[in-house]
């Protein structure tokens, strides 16, 4: 038989917090084991936890919903919680997320729950497998093309949060399901893969290199051709990278 769903609120608002909670107190197959008052504190609560189910408020300062699933390892079940937004509630409707209207109504809050419960279940019948970031990657995709690619990511290093505008990227290398950024000839570590962060940044600004490297367009200073349809990059700052002959014809239309 399967435990507890372990739920986590994210919101700014301490009345809907406060309405989420009530709810979820009321039924005993649910422990509430997180309470966020904004993104920020979020992404510092599921950088030492997990859980099962995340209600998610999208609205929120300095950090938004968004951000926040961009930047952490997110739960498999997802209620987003919002003010209305045809065009985002048309987004969870066709990339099946569920989500709550604010003011919350009680009848479809037990909906909510009773079909993360069904679901709850099922993943625990396939030995808990999970595949919450895979599944979110084409909502995230569909929302960026709405609102614009980010203009910065959330980067954690040495315990503290910092907010890195995407045009002081350099380039980005590899490091197993991890990667580093290159930023003024500093390295930080970040957690996202290459392919999620490929996904994220603005094709006309950046380009994959080579299946461990991504560019910044601005910083090249020179393209050198090598045999095979292979090349060699040279930055501004005097960097030296590989360009692999799958991604050359890539390069060579965006830099054209």
């Amino acid at each position: 038989m399967p435990g507890k769903i372990r739920a986590v609120i994210v919101d700014d608002e301490p009345l809907a917090r406060q309405g989420i909670r009530a709810y979820l107190s009321a039924d005993p197959a649910v422990k509430l084991v997180g309470e966020c008052r904004d993104g920020v504190d979020a992404i510092k609560f599921f950088s030492d936890h997990t859980a099962d189910l995340l209600f998610l408020d999208i609205q929120m300062p300095e950090v938004n919903g968004f951000e926040v699933l961009e930047s952490i390892t997110p739960p498999r079940m997802i209620v987003f919680v919002t003010a209305y937004d045809k065009y985002a509630v048309e987004a969870f409707n066709v990339h099946a997320f569920d989500y709550l209207l604010k003011p919350i109504d009680p009848d479809r809050f037990a909906e909510a729950l009773n079909r993360a419960k069904t679901e709850f279940g099922r993943n625990s019948r396939q030995n808990g497998r999970r595949d919450g970031k895979s599944r979110l990657l084409p909502l995230l995709s569909a929302m960026r093309e709405r609102e614009g690619r980010p203009e910065r990511i959330v980067v954690r290093s040495a315990g503290k949060m910092h907010f890195l505008p995407t045009t002081e990227l350099d380039w980005i290398e590899a490091a197993g399901d991890y990667a580093y950024l290159h930023v003024k000839g500093k390295k930080i570590l970040h957690r996202e893969t290459m392919h999620e962060l490929e996904q994220r940044l603005a094709p006309g600004n950046f380009c994959r290199i080579h299946r461990s490297t991504i560019v910044n367009l601005s910083r090249i200073k020179e393209l050198l051709p090598m045999t095979h349809g292979e090349g060699i990059l040279h930055l501004q700052d005097g960097t030296r990278l590989d360009v692999s002959r799958t991604y050359r014809q890539r390069l060579l239309a965006l830099i054209r």
